[in-house]
Formats: structure tokens, C-alpha cells, sequence
């Protein structure tokens, strides 16, 4: 294949690709057009994912400094658990907002193996199920660290499109408090059935 179309499907520059080729690192020729056609490498198994990519979120950019925590946090985590980190993700955007490039790129980055989160809603408030069973089809995973606040899908569910709404009306301070209090309401009614 041609070099511009193995920089394209590998998401290297083509000039990044043309050092790599001038180096020895990938296999090919030159035409005597001067195009450079790159040999395929013959797969005799599939390549299994082995890279470990942090992934942080906040909504504003006001929550730097709890990007930075939350990112210390993961390579705390990833220490302790012994896992290499291949690269790190800080991404400044809603969890509903669903045209994020940070997490669109890493998502399509096969040579990540594992992507660790600090909760399920860092990654995406809706739809986590979904995204972790298809990196699952490709032999790859994603891992939480902090699990729900509770124990029922429903309640988490609700609370994740409260504190959505009320962080985006009232700002995060303000949101916090009243979420917990509509937490503390539905664990109340979903208890108690009334």
C-alpha cells in the first residue's frame, strides 16, 4: 500500500511516516515514480492489545485542578496495580456531550488494551454497557475504579441525569448538595415503595 494511505490508517502523519520508512522501521520501496509502497506485515496471529491508557474528564474549565487529582488518582491506581501506562487522557467536556476527539481517538486506538476511569460516568454518563462490550469484542477493557454509589442500575442511572441537569442549572457546589439530597429521596422512596 501506498505510505500516505498506511500513515492515514495507522493516525500518523505522513511525515512521521516517511522518518519510520527512512529508518528501517517499516518494510517497503520506492517505485521509480518515486512513490513509496509499504509491504503489509504478514500476521501469523493476532496482535493483542497491551497498552494501558489513563482517561480523565471534567465538564468546564474552571475543574482543572480536579482534572489533575483525578489524573493523579489513575496513575496512583495504575502504580499500585503494577500497570505501564502507554499514555494519558485529559479531556475537558460533558459526559453527555458524545463528539469528544480525546476519547473518540482513544477509542479507535486498537494498541490500547486497557483504559482505566475513575468512575463510569468519567467516561460517559449513558451508554457505558455498550462501549465496554464492544472493546470487549476487540479484546479490550475497561476498568473502574471507584464502583456505583449504590447498589441498583436505576438509581445510579437517575442520579447520573440529575446531577447532569443540576450541575449544568446551578453549577457543580450547588449541584452536589441537591443531588444528594434527591439521592437520599429516591434511595427513601425505591426502599420503602412508596
Amino acid at each position: 500500500m501506498k505510505l500516505s494511505e498506511w500513515a492515514r490508517r495507522n493516525n500518523v502523519t505522513y511525515k512521521t511516516a516517511h522518518r519510520m520508512w527512512q529508518s528501517g522501521m517499516l518494510d517497503g520501496y520506492q517505485l521509480p515514480t518515486g512513490t513509496l509502497v509499504i509491504r503489509e506485515p504478514k500476521l501469523d496471529a493476532p496482535v493483542q492489545p497491551t497498552g494501558v491508557a489513563l482517561y480523565a474528564r471534567v465538564s468546564g474549565s474552571d475543574q482543572k485542578d480536579d482534572a489533575t487529582r483525578q489524573l493523579q488518582r489513575l496513575r496512583d491506581f495504575a502504580a499500585a496495580r503494577g500497570l505501564r501506562i502507554s499514555q494519558e487522557v485529559l479531556e475537558i467536556a460533558s459526559g453527555l456531550n458524545d463528539k469528544r476527539p480525546k476519547l473518540a481517538k482513544l477509542l479507535s486506538d486498537t494498541s490500547v488494551g486497557t483504559i482505566v476511569v475513575e468512575h463510569k460516568d468519567r467516561l460517559t454518563r449513558f451508554g457505558f454497557h455498550y462501549i465496554e462490550r464492544l472493546l470487549a469484542a476487540q479484546g479490550r477493557k475497561i476498568e473502574v475504579i471507584n464502583a456505583s454509589d449504590t447498589a441498583d442500575e436505576l438509581v445510579d442511572d437517575f442520579v447520573a441525569v440529575i446531577t447532569s441537569m443540576a450541575a449544568r442549572i446551578y453549577g457543580r457546589r450547588s449541584s452536589k448538595q441537591r443531588v444528594n439530597a434527591v439521592r437520599e429521596c429516591v434511595e427513601r422512596i425505591y426502599q420503602t415503595g412508596e
